[in-house]
């Protein structure tokens, strides 16, 4: 990684929290044993820090319990198991014009079991219309489904508002925080979410293949297990446990990922959110400007309000490049996307790399009905998501390269 910048964020979170790394190999070394199987110390040690993470992510996100605390492979698995463990033939669901293919792609499968979703209307800055959601709500209504960030252009929906919205409708909540647990604050409680699927890997800054949810008590009543088999509990029946969490965690847990978690939530807590956020949109604002120099450089135009970072609206275009999405600091995350005009956006990010290290996530981003939204389909963009180890330093960098591939 010498001479290398990272602004790929968005994909994984690096470097990884501090002791992360130790606390796996740690385990790794010392004993790796099994919990809810072996019963003898070392087991016990394990289990007991296992706990003590599941109370980790109970307290960051306000849950009542920590048993609520389920664990996964990561939040894509989280979404399966509840769109395939709860959603059956003729209900409905609503989304966002945002949605990642973690919900996509499950939700076209369940479509050929009589599963329908209706789209809200969105805006060209990603924004989700509560008037559009109330709209769409019918008598077999049974979720709301939204992601909190967006993945593609960093837009923050108003979670709470939605909460209010299923709330009054007596529908199910589910919120989709891959890009915005341990970013942005996030009360299951205030919120009224029923199910928060999270990714311990990107702003938990723990290891890849770990993830889970937080399920409430009224959506476990009603939720089944998408995967059953053994929990080390309950081992004399057939039938999955109905106590939490062992009916959502069949098989060998992800111990190392999940130790893992647990050093970067100790390092989030003694951090903590607001201040690792604060610091993550200082770069987004110094990028956004940076941007908007260049587009006073190169004379652009800018559309609507386009002039100013801290509040446009419209999309502010520069001889050959453009900002998808929010031109400001508002209502958003640390993640930028840029689609070139006059190069490839394949290009562009080759040439980003090859001349100055600098690391990006260029295309679709696993979520094309965002960039239909944004009117960057089919050509995607090239993103930038910055972590609180970046610099304005390695930012200067990176808009010295984009000025010189955009010939400014």
């Amino acid at each position: 990684m010498e001479n290398r910048i990272y602004f790929d964020n968005g994909s994984t979170s690096w470097p990884k929290a501090p002791g992360v790394a130790e606390a796996v190999s740690e385990l790794l070394t010392r004993g790796a044993f099994n919990i809810n199987r072996g019963n003898y110390e070392g087991a016990y040690e394990v289990e007991s820090a296992v706990l003590e993470t599941r109370e980790q992510l109970a307290r960051l996100f306000h849950a009542p319990d920590s048993r609520r605390v389920i664990f996964s492979p990561g939040i894509t698995y989280s979404l399966n198991m509840f769109i395939k463990g709860f959603l059956s033939s003729g209900d409905h669901v609503i989304i966002s014009g945002i949605e990642h293919n973690a919900v996509m792609r499950p939700l076209c499968q369940m479509e050929k079991s009589k599963v329908a979703y209706d789209t809200a209307r969105t805006d060209e800055e990603g924004m989700v219309s509560l008037e559009s959601i109330e709209s769409l709500i019918r008598h077999n209504t049974k979720a709301v489904i939204i992601s909190h960030a967006s993945n593609v252009c960093g837009t923050v929906q108003p979670i709470r508002e939605i909460g209010e919205i299923c709330r009054r409708h007596h529908i199910f909540f589910v919120v989709d925080s891959a890009q915005s647990a341990g970013t942005l604050e996030v009360d299951m409680q205030k919120c009224g979410i029923d199910f928060l699927a999270f990714t311990g890997h990107k702003g938990l800054l723990g290891p890849q293949g770990i993830g889970g949810f937080l399920i409430s008590k009224e959506l476990n009543r009603e939720m089944k297990p998408y995967v059953a088999g053994g929990t080390g509990s309950q081992s004399d029946s057939f039938e999955m446990p109905e106590n939490l969490p062992d009916k959502y965690e069949s098989g060998t847990m992800n111990l190392p990922g999940i130790i893992g978690l647990h050093a970067a939530l100790s390092y989030i807590e003694k951090e903590t959110v607001e201040k690792l956020h604060r610091r993550k949109m200082e770069l987004t604002k110094y990028f956004l400007e940076g941007i908007h120099a260049l587009t006073q450089e190169g004379k652009n135009i800018c559309g609507g309000a386009g002039a100013s970072i801290t509040g446009s609206t419209g999309l502010c275009r520069v001889p050959a490049v453009r900002v998808a999405g929010k031109q400001d600091i508002w209502s958003r995350t640390a993640v930028v996307s840029l689609d070139f005009q006059k190069m490839d956006n394949a290009v562009a990010a080759f040439e980003l790399e090859q001349r100055y290290g600098i690391m990006t996530r260029v295309g679709l981003h696993c979520a094309p009905m965002a960039h239909k939204t944004l009117h960057t389909y089919p050509q995607g963009t090239v993103r930038f998501a910055f972590s609180a180890a970046n610099t304005e330093e390695e930012i200067d960098i990176c808009l010295k390269g984009i000025r010189e591939l955009i010939n400014i």
